[in-house]
């Protein structure tokens, strides 16, 4: 029987001076970064690059309040700094095409609030006991704003993505190449595995609890799904053959006009894209980006296959065969490194497929981590034994609906954001974000890897 172990997450042992240091660290890694972002002209700030977006001036302020909500009141029991604003950096209460027209702090005391908010909860890091509550046992609460801020950042990442003119943000250098060639396919026996944690100290409650899940045998791609692979599924007609595409998925392709990724334009000598400002042409040895859940299963269909469910994904993720346990990570259970995934935006743009051989998993799945957010095939629904926590808003509205699980986290993803369990989901149109997709197909009998 598979196993998830407790003994393996390095947050553990650490010492409570350690652990405030850790987290010290991650929070200023996460706001190092919210800097980076919105380092633009004023007016860039306040701008609504996209219905589908806020201005990033909101983004910047949204992650101020909600760490004065959990830090600063509530860990820290500190008086509120600005309770006038509750209301209008609530994600609930305003949908993101409404957000220019509310009252919002302008750049100068944006930056100011959220530079105030930080000082203060740098003080109660350093003060409040790390135990004997849930909310700050293993500083949990401190790992719940630095994952906040860093999911943020990637939309804001996601908005300069849809942003028009000459580019403002650079990576200092490409990603690596691939290292060889790599089998199409990787055989996942049948069987039971652990799924879930119940040890991850900053997992959020969707990813929990631990639960055994049984899966069948299948097949699944070594790597994502290339944009010359997908190519080929443009230039065969597949965006305009139905067959191929599911009831809905088709009927809003034909409602929007789609004919290709989003931000990919075809050429006399091929296909384009623009990424972050740069018109370039599209990389065939890169994990295709910005396709929706509809996209991803008209490809799998086109292919003879099928996108993975989210227990298939897991397992091919995280199951070691040889001692049948569950690990963080498809590499193991040391936290991400540069060799190991393309994350943290330090590149800005997917690495080519085969690039990150230190980061595969004992079955020899590639990329499972970083590159491109991976469609599944499920929707996002509660583990048995969920229970909210610390709040119902992150997940527990959420569970049920049109959304579809995306796993493994993107280039854009910093890794205090991203695990072998975490769970990210979305509507299954969603073509902004940075997300891909690999295939899976079932084990034929007898067939084995």
């Amino acid at each position: 029987m598979s196993v998830e172990s407790t003994d393996t997450n390095p947050l553990r042992a650490l010492s409570p001076q350690d652990l405030r240091a850790h987290a010290a660290e991650a929070l200023t890694r996460a706001r190092e970064r919210s800097v980076a972002l919105t380092d633009v002209d004023d007016e860039e700030l306040v701008r609504q690059h996209s219905k589908l977006m806020s201005p990033l001036v909101w983004d910047l302020a949204h992650i101020g309040s909600q760490e004065e909500l959990w830090l600063v009141r509530d860990v820290g029991g500190r008086e509120a700094l600005r309770p006038d604003i509750d209301d209008i950096y609530d994600a609930f209460q305003h949908a993101r095409a409404d957000r220019p027209e509310l009252p919002l702090l302008g750049p100068a005391e944006t930056r100011r609030y959220v530079r105030e908010v930080r000082e203060k909860s740098f003080d109660i890091l350093e003060n409040v006991p790390l135990q004997g509550r849930r909310l700050t046992e293993d500083a949990f609460a401190f790992g719940m704003i630095t994952q906040h801020e860093q999911q943020h950042d990637e939309t804001m990442l996601a908005t300069h993505q849809l942003r028009k003119g000459d580019p403002v943000l650079h990576a200092p250098a490409p990603p690596p190449s691939r290292s060889g060639r790599l089998p199409a396919e990787v055989f996942v026996p049948g069987g039971a595995f652990t799924m879930g944690t119940s040890a991850e100290p900053w997992a959020l409650d969707n990813e929990r609890p631990a639960h055994e899940v049984t899966v069948e045998a299948f097949f699944i791609d070594t790597t994502p799904v290339t944009c010359g692979a997908y190519a080929e599924f443009l230039d065969s007609g597949g965006y305009e053959d139905p067959k191929w595409w599911s009831e809905r998925g088709w009927a809003y392709r034909s409602e929007h006009g789609i004919h290709a990724p989003r931000f990919w334009k075809r050429e006399q000598d091929g296909w384009w894209r623009t990424r972050f400002g740069v018109y370039e042409k599209v990389p065939a040895a890169e994990p295709v980006v910005h396709v929706s859940f509809h996209e991803a299963e008209a490809y799998a269909a086109w292919a003879g296959r099928r996108l993975p469910t989210e227990a298939e994904w897991e397992k091919a993720a995280r199951f070691d065969p040889a001692t049948g346990r569950s690990r963080r990570f498809p590499w193991g259970d040391e936290e991400p490194a540069p060799e190991h995934a393309n994350l943290g935006q330090r590149h800005l743009r997917p690495a080519e497929v085969g690039a990150y051989p230190a980061g595969a998993s004992p079955l020899g799945v590639h990329q499972l981590i970083g590159d491109v957010w991976e469609w599944t095939s499920s929707g996002f629904e509660p583990y048995p034994g969920f229970a909210a926590f610390p709040y119902k808003e992150y997940s527990d509205v959420f569970f049920g609906g049109d959304y579809r699980i995306l796993r493994g986290g993107s280039f854009g993803t910093d890794a205090a954001a991203i695990r072998g369990t975490f769970r990210n989901w979305d509507h299954p149109i969603r073509r902004q974000i940075f997300s891909g997709f690999r295939c899976a197909r079932d084990a034929r009998p007898g067939e084995v890897a």
